[in-house]
């Protein structure tokens, strides 16, 4: 890791230690090798203000991230390169399963609010982004279609929808992230998942036909997987 990086690794995940040892140690591996956290910063990906909902949030490392980054940016340790982290959103986020939230809501206290929920029974409200990664894989095309439909409708004009998906034309890439996501899945007791993939083009036509200008980033950089982000913006209001 580069060493500028370091305070603000530290504060991301330095609350995990209060959810235990296994929730600190997984929250530093996750973010030490995962680049897609520390690419939305340094890429200036999301809005300064409105609310982002982070779908399938898990233990709440965006969330803590983000908080992060405000503490670092006010207290001058903040990269000279990069762009000033979001300093106005509301940062909420949701994930299935209650074991997670909980460890979310012990890392983050008041910064950031987590909740229970299924993906397809919740009501998005407005949000100026929305952020699904390693999402949509887990629930089948039409389920996929009714998530995204919902985002949509849920984004204000000129909103921003950011999805990470693996790009199932990628070849031997592919292959090894589908056998790490069923390994993952394996080793949660989950030993029956099926798992949903794509190709990036077939991805890009879903989202277009949603009404979403769409652009594709790799982000699987220091890592065998192949990974890419969906940077997705609905069309901003007319007039």
């Amino acid at each position: 890791m580069e060493p500028r990086l370091r305070s603000l690794f530290e504060n991301a995940t330095r609350p995990y230690a209060a959810a235990g040892k296994l929730a600190w140690h997984s929250a530093r591996g996750k973010l030490r090798y995962d680049p897609v956290y520390f690419s939305l910063l340094r890429d200036r990906v999301l809005p300064d203000e409105g609310r982002l909902l982070d779908v399938g949030c898990g233990k709440g490392l965006l969330l803590s991230l983000l908080t992060a980054a405000r503490r670092c940016y006010t207290a001058g340790m903040w990269p000279r390169d990069w762009p000033a982290p979001p300093a106005k959103l509301e940062l909420y986020g949701i994930d299935l399963r209650a074991d997670r939230v909980q460890t979310a809501r012990c890392a983050l206290g008041a910064g950031a609010q987590v909740d229970v929920h299924n993906l397809l029974a919740f009501d998005f409200p407005p949000c100026s982004v929305i952020v699904m990664l390693d999402v949509l894989l887990y629930v089948d095309r039409q389920e996929q279609r009714r998530a995204l439909e919902k985002a949509v409708a849920a984004l204000e004009p000129g909103g921003l929808l950011l999805v990470r998906e693996a790009d199932a034309d990628a070849g031997p890439a592919f292959e090894v992230t589908r056998l790490a996501e069923h390994l993952a899945a394996a080793l949660r007791g989950e030993f029956r998942r099926r798992l949903r993939y794509r190709s990036m083009l077939e991805w890009i036509a879903e989202l277009t036909s949603l009404g979403l200008a769409v652009h594709t980033t790799p982000m699987s950089g220091g890592t065998p997987f192949a990974n890419v982000l969906l940077t997705a913006r609905k069309a901003p209001k007319r007039g």
